[in-house]
């Protein structure tokens, strides 16, 4: 459960009830009603409105900017991955294969060429 005040941003519109998506709020009240869907009452300052929105509606801000820190930390080590033709670290990656970084160590020697790498990831990616 979120505390009063708490910045909020509007992730969903469940009930359809035009909610800015994407825009900053404010936890204002719980809505306490066990007969109602509504968990929060929030205050979107950019819109001067309140809106009764369910959990599901909001996320904190501070989550929603480490799943995006997240994301793209993993984008651009996909990224180096394919640069360097470090195929041992795409495949970690993608798949989660976490015996293949442990490896990718011992075997820092073998270099395979662009052409066989490229071709290995379109293989693999059709599939």
């Amino acid at each position: 459960m979120l505390r009063l005040g708490e910045k909020v941003v509007i992730v969903a519109d469940a009930f359809e009830q035009n909610l800015p998506v994407g825009e900053y709020g404010f936890i204002i009240a719980y809505d306490r009603n066990p007969d109602n869907a509504f968990d929060y009452v929030l205050r979107v300052p950019q819109v001067n409105r309140n809106f009764f929105v369910p959990s599901g509606d909001v996320d904190l801000e501070e989550v929603l900017l480490k799943q995006e820190a997240e994301r793209v930390e993993r984008e651009a080590l996909i990224d180096y991955a394919l640069a360097t033709h470090n195929e041992k670290l795409f495949h970690h990656l993608m798949n989660g294969d976490f015996q293949a970084v442990e490896e990718e160590e011992e075997t820092a020697n073998d270099v395979m060429s662009q052409a066989d790498f490229i071709k290995q990831v379109n293989l693999r990616a059709w599939i």
